[in-house]
């Protein structure tokens, strides 16, 4: 979905937490697109055909893939090789090289035919967020440890929006190290040429914000968009200075169109 955002979008301001920022560090999965909904459903499918085709000896330990809990836990925010042996460990089975790579293949695959039938949006609230920073001269960037990130910010009509672009495939060009690691974001505020002292991370994953609070951030924002009893609690535990349900809330004024 392509947005048009209608009105004078000087009328919306910044919250007060962002007003003296630099640069704001937006992950896209979850963020910026609703593209989790799509990795979530994929990662299930590929671990449920993996797991009835090698059931844990534990009979318990071979219950379906939950894409609330255990997405969350083990795979929301890190790379898909660390994500399939992270949750394949947890399960009791021997995460295998050759088993992590099978079990990622069968995921990214199931992940592009998703993506290609039914694409992606954008959040309302987050485009509003990202047009009241670049209005007030604040750089923004996206980050994200999928190698299709450019891709969904396309297909979403929101790439033109950031200033920089740091996905996966640049992640393993470069060496960097996944979440909770902040390589990422340290290497996209980099690329803007500011200090993490003066930048913000936005993350919906516990990964992420831990990484966010690792990097030595100003400021990490939670984006809660599981809603849970205990999500929000679960981000800040992780390193999230402040939860919102959605970034419409850290600027006022204008309404979303």
């Amino acid at each position: 979905m392509r947005f048009t955002y209608r009105g004078d979008q000087s009328e919306d301001t910044l919250a007060d937490p962002l007003r003296e920022v630099r640069a704001v560090v937006f992950d896209t999965d979850g963020v910026i697109t609703d593209s989790a909904r799509v990795h979530a459903a994929a990662w299930k499918e590929a671990f449920d055909g993996f797991l009835g085709a090698h059931p844990p000896a534990d009979a318990d330990q071979r219950r379906p893939f939950d894409v609330g809990e255990d997405y969350l836990r083990y795979v929301d925010g890190r790379s898909r090789l660390d994500g399939a042996a992270a949750f394949l460990a947890a399960r009791g089975v021997e995460a295998s090289a050759e088993r992590v790579r099978a079990v990622a293949a069968e995921k990214e695959r199931l992940f592009m035919e998703r993506l290609r039938a039914d694409g992606v949006d954008a959040y309302r609230g987050t485009v509003r967020l990202v047009r009241v920073l670049r209005g007030v001269g604040v750089a923004v960037a996206a980050a994200s440890a999928s190698r299709h990130a450019g891709e969904l910010l396309s297909r979403a009509g929101v790439r033109d929006l950031f200033d920089v672009l740091v996905d996966g495939g640049e992640a393993a060009r470069l060496g960097l190290a996944g979440k909770p690691e902040p390589d990422l974001f340290l290497e996209a505020v980099s690329r803007l040429g500011v200090s993490a002292e003066g930048a913000v991370v936005v993350e919906d994953a516990l990964a992420g914000v831990e990484a966010g609070r690792r990097g030595g951030f100003a400021l990490v924002v939670g984006v809660d968009r599981g809603g849970t009893r205990d999500s929000g609690e679960r981000l800040r535990r992780h390193g999230a200075d402040i939860v919102v349900r959605d970034l419409g809330e850290l600027c006022a004024g204008g309404e979303p169109q």
